[in-house]
């Protein structure tokens, strides 16, 4: 299995594709996929967005805001599934950072995913903060 991850404008990309992989991931239970404009525009507008697709099939995302220069947020990292597990989230974040190499990356870990980070070199930080609408 031959992967394709690059850099795409996220306006571009195929809005049931991408919904697709967040429901298979089951990041699709923290994230509004109900709302199709909200996820829309939240792909859309994102200015840093990098896929994985195998055999042109969207299997991974992952959504970042950055500036290039001093940090990126990293706002989903997304995997159908049947992908994980393959090493395809861990390129998602190696392409996402040769974006922006001097960058460095923050997220938000899902509760499943929080012995993964640190498995991958990302240090916990204990203040973060979050203010919701």
């Amino acid at each position: 299995m031959t992967w394709d991850i690059k850099r795409e404008n996220g306006a571009d990309l195929d809005l049931n594709d991408v919904l697709e992989v967040y429901r298979s991931s089951g990041l699709g239970e923290r994230r509004p996929i109900a709302d199709t404009e909200r996820m829309a525009a939240m792909v859309r507008t994102a200015n840093l967005v990098v896929t994985c697709r195998v055999d042109g099939e969207l299997v991974g995302i992952a959504r970042s805001v950055s500036d290039f220069s001093y940090v990126t947020y990293l706002s989903d990292i997304a995997v159908a599934r049947e992908h994980q597990r393959s090493g395809i989230g861990r390129a998602l974040i190696d392409a996402t950072r040769k974006e922006a190499p001097q960058a460095k990356i923050v997220l938000l870990s899902a509760p499943a995913a929080t012995d993964y980070y640190p498995h991958i070199g990302f240090t916990q930080h204990h203040s973060a903060w979050v203010l919701n609408p």
